[in-house]
């Protein structure tokens, strides 16, 4: 089976009728994806299997005031379960590099859960260079 890697933008939300288990951590809801995919900077590659969306990797151009080089920030990588290990996430994330590359990025950076040994397999054999950092969350409400 045929899975299609792609990148996707305003006027694609129908492409989201079907989302496999565990591909967002929520329902997509169509006003927030429309708005997503209508803001500069906001980037998201699919994986479809069949017509449905079965993998994502969302990111954002994050580009600084003082000079540094203009990142990528790999939101969020996903594949559901019963596609996992067939070189999707990787297939996508190779898409998303050059999409952040048309975007005038020169760098990328994804942080992950200490547990996760499939994702730090992934972006270790990306040639990336894993760094300590602690994150702080604090809601806004």
């Amino acid at each position: 089976m045929t899975v299609e890697i792609r990148p996707v933008g305003p006027g694609d939300e129908d492409l989201f009728a079907r989302v496999a288990a565990e591909v967002f951590d929520h329902p997509v809801e169509r006003r927030q994806l429309a708005h997503y995919l209508a803001t500069p900077g906001h980037l998201l590659v699919v994986a479809i299997a069949d017509g449905e969306v079965v993998g994502q990797v969302a990111a954002v151009v994050h580009r600084h005031p003082d000079g540094r080089p203009t990142e990528l920030y790999i939101d969020e990588v996903a594949v559901t379960p019963a596609r996992q290990r067939q070189g999707i996430a990787r297939r996508m994330l190779a898409a998303m590099l050059a999409l952040g590359r048309e975007f005038g990025c020169e760098e990328m950076w994804v942080g992950t859960e200490p547990d996760n040994v499939a994702a730090k397999g992934l972006y270790a054999s990306l040639d990336t260079t894993a760094e300590s950092f602690a994150m702080y969350v604090r809601r806004l409400d």
